[in-house]
């Protein structure tokens, strides 16, 4: 990828169209690919002609087809919506944290605090950054998430570029093919069983908050949890989610007995309270420390590990210190 400058003219582009995305209308082309950008600014460009297929002007209605070659005018900044340039400069930062890449996946270390999409009050997410970044360096990228992340939680994120990789990834979820591995610290010393096998079932307050607890009408769940290091009052474990439930890791944590530290949803406040006290956690020790899966380029079982971010790694240091 070229190096994003800030003071480049705006480019003229070319795509040429995959298999998978023929058949698309040209504007519905043009809006996923062009993120941020207006439904109006899309109108115009092909109103005007400025779009082509095969040196050829088209009518909105067009459907493109495999091989198609598409002219894209330049999209000036002014042009995007107004969040597109803060999305942009957000996705740049995260362009850092990026731990793996090739033509069909981008994986990264997602920090803490950021939501993986926009909603509830947030004008965008990582997958909106990204878009908006891919949009000036690779604007024929098909960014989509192939999972979720709570907006607390950090570590491993996978997004594909393509949407052939997107079906791929999605049939190793539905099959359990991706391997998640999570670190989290926990209340006490685990005595809690190797695997909390309890139904979950997702409901909603009256005030809009999602919430969900252990109850026989749930979705079927099961976690997988193995201790990596106990401490005076906590332990660190790591959790395996064998289902992919909402906050599964969180509530069976608590289920079992030993809260997540600094989960202000499911955790013990009292606990929170303690440990942010003394080693100045004030977040939820909660991250997606490795993902494994067979590669889509056929070579073999990719491993990729996010490494703790610094507030995490001070955590478990003073914790060992004071542990001594």
């Amino acid at each position: 990828m070229e190096k994003h400058n800030e003071d480049s003219k705006p480019k003229v582009y070319y795509i040429q169209v995959l298999a998978e995305w023929a058949g698309q209308r040209i504007d519905n082309f043009l809006l996923a690919r062009l993120k941020g950008v207006p439904k109006t600014f899309i109108y115009r460009i092909l109103r005007k002609g400025e779009v082509r297929v095969n040196k050829g002007r088209i009518q909105p209605s067009y459907r493109v087809a495999e091989g198609d070659q598409i002219r894209i005018p330049p999209v000036r900044q002014s042009e995007v919506q107004p969040t597109g340039a803060h999305a942009a400069k957000t996705g740049y930062s995260l362009k850092e944290k990026i731990i793996y890449e090739d033509d069909q996946l981008c994986i990264l270390n997602k920090p803490s605090g950021l939501a993986v999409h926009g909603g509830s009050g947030l004008s965008f997410g990582v997958i909106e950054a990204l878009r908006a970044m891919y949009q000036i360096e690779s604007p024929y990228a098909d960014l989509e998430l192939v999972h979720r992340l709570d907006r607390e939680t950090s570590g491993c994120l996978v997004i594909a570029k393509r949407r052939s990789a997107l079906r791929l990834m999605h049939e190793k979820l539905r099959e359990g093919a991706l391997e998640k591995i999570y670190w989290a610290l926990v209340r006490g010393r685990w005595e809690g069983p190797s695997q909390v096998d309890a139904p979950l079932l997702k409901n909603q307050l009256q005030s809009g908050e999602r919430m969900v607890k252990v109850h026989e009408e749930g979705q079927a769940s099961l976690t997988e949890f193995r201790v990596l290091q106990y401490f005076d009052n906590c332990t660190l474990v790591e959790a395996r989610p064998i289902t992919g439930r909402t906050h599964q890791i969180r509530v069976h944590a608590a289920y079992a007995g030993h809260p997540i530290a600094g989960d202000t949803k499911y955790g013990d406040e009292e606990f929170n309270k303690m440990i942010k006290a003394t080693v100045g956690l004030d977040r939820i020790f909660l991250h997606a420390y490795e993902l494994r899966f067979q590669s889509l380029k056929g070579m073999g079982m990719l491993e990729v590990q996010a490494p703790l971010d610094e507030k995490l790694t001070d955590t478990l240091q003073q914790l060992r210190e004071d542990h001594v």
